[in-house]
């Protein structure tokens, strides 16, 4: 498993993948979570998915409740968490840390709606009335 500098676990693409699909979804089993995928991208096998998801279970990101002949499985890193350690490494990797860099990027390349730039201005006049 991989760990980022504040220790918290940093998952890859494919565990990434279960865990959005565990985060939106909540505790489900294994065919639950391998259909969501295959909804999202060629064809994964269930045997893959049930495969990655024990390792996740071994390295403590997923919970695992065994009560009944179908196990649940569940995330066990926060999702709010999880998605800072991964956006960090990314603008980190990528922009060389600068979240400027990044947002230009993003503004520039995108098609914004008028309604999107009103959240976006009150978004930053939010942040810079702190």
């Amino acid at each position: 498993m991989k760990e980022a500098s504040n220790n918290i676990t940093e998952p890859t693409k494919a565990q990434l993948e279960i865990l959005q699909v565990l985060w939106k979804h909540g505790p489900s089993n294994v065919r639950l979570v391998n259909n969501q995928l295959n909804k999202q991208k060629e064809a994964v096998t269930y045997t893959s998915t049930l495969k990655l998801m024990q390792i996740m279970y071994e390295k403590g990101m997923l919970h695992r409740d065994e009560k009944n002949m179908t196990h649940i499985y569940s995330a066990a890193l926060e999702e709010q968490k999880t998605k800072k350690v991964v956006l960090d490494k990314f603008v980190d990797s990528l922009y060389d840390g600068s979240v400027k860099n990044l947002m230009i990027e993003l503004l520039g390349n995108q098609k914004t709606s008028n309604k999107d730039w009103d959240k976006i201005k009150e978004l930053l006049k939010k942040l810079d009335d702190k």
